[in-house]
């Protein structure tokens, strides 16, 4: 997961929660709403605030042997050595929303998971068949890593840029920004089903971009900014999702727009690899006959 200078929480510790509910939001989008358990050691920070999250795939007692500092290298060490059929899944993940406890309620953390395959043919990957099939009472856990975003304070320009898996942190982002905050999130999607609306500053200008067949992930969207008039200094950039897409951003508003390197904030959710579904159908779409 390749990033820009990080936020970090205050405290950082294994955090047991349990799932309250699940909602189907789109074809591609599967909210897993968290709570219960530990939620109150939780400390809300906002804007792109993500998380480590572990799964029971292999059955509920390997969550219990989960270093309590996972997240350092002595600590994933020691999670690698957990037996594979026992050891959770683990897997990075923003915060949709929090809403804390209110009289009659606890606190609540919205996760959304971006759906790749079916759970119901077995072509899901292992963190999308969970969302897909957790029932409440499920027990998690996450490790708390705080914020990307990190722009100057006061700045209230902003340039977003992100593919599907990027769409839960600008929605956190932009209901984190000041009312009076202005700029452009460009949003790409692979369909117009998975455009899910947020609210947002009105300044902000969300604009969607249903990937084109022949595009691979991230490509569409990096190209449209590539047209974008930016706005005026200062401001602050953001760009999330594939791997080439965060850097590529980067590299395009600092190399050739000139925006300063601290105003830009950026991070690889994952990787395409030369072997993926995604991949393969970019090559075949490039390599059919054009009219």
């Amino acid at each position: 997961m390749a990033f820009s200078k990080m936020v970090k929480p205050e405290s950082s510790e294994v955090i047991h929660l349990e799932v309250l509910r699940t909602e189907r939001l789109s074809p591609h989008w599967m909210r897993v709403t968290l709570g219960g358990g530990e939620i109150e050691k939780f400390r809300s920070m906002g804007f792109d605030q993500w998380f480590r999250l572990f799964l029971p795939i292999g059955g509920e007692a390997g969550l219990d042997r989960v270093p309590a500092k996972a997240n350092s290298l002595l600590g994933y060490l020691r999670f690698l050595r957990i037996p594979s059929g026992e050891r959770p899944v683990m897997r990075n993940y923003s915060v949709r929303a929090y809403r804390p406890a209110s009289e009659g309620a606890g606190a609540e953390i919205d996760v959304d998971f971006v759906l790749h395959g079916s759970a119901e043919d077995g072509t899901a990957g292992p963190a999308s068949r969970w969302a897909e099939t957790c029932e409440p009472g499920e027990p998690v856990l996450i490790l708390d890593e705080g914020i990307t975003f990190n722009p100057q304070r006061g700045t209230a320009r902003v340039v977003l840029v992100g593919d599907e898996t990027a769409l839960p942190a600008i929605a956190s982002i932009c209901a984190s920004l000041p009312d009076d905050a202005t700029g452009t999130a460009l949003i790409e999607v692979p369909s117009e089903e998975d455009a899910l609306t947020f609210p947002h500053p009105q300044g902000v200008d969300i604009v969607w971009l249903v990937r084109p067949h022949e595009f691979a992930p991230g490509t569409f969207a990096l190209g449209r900014l590539s047209d974008l008039e930016l706005p005026e200094a200062p401001f602050h950039a953001y760009a999330a999702g594939e791997q080439s897409l965060a850097s590529g951003a980067r590299k395009h508003l600092v190399g050739e727009r000139g925006v300063d390197k601290n105003s830009v904030s950026f991070c690889g959710y994952w990787k395409i690899s030369a072997g993926s579904a995604a991949s393969k159908a970019a090559r075949d779409a490039s390599a059919e006959p054009r009219a």
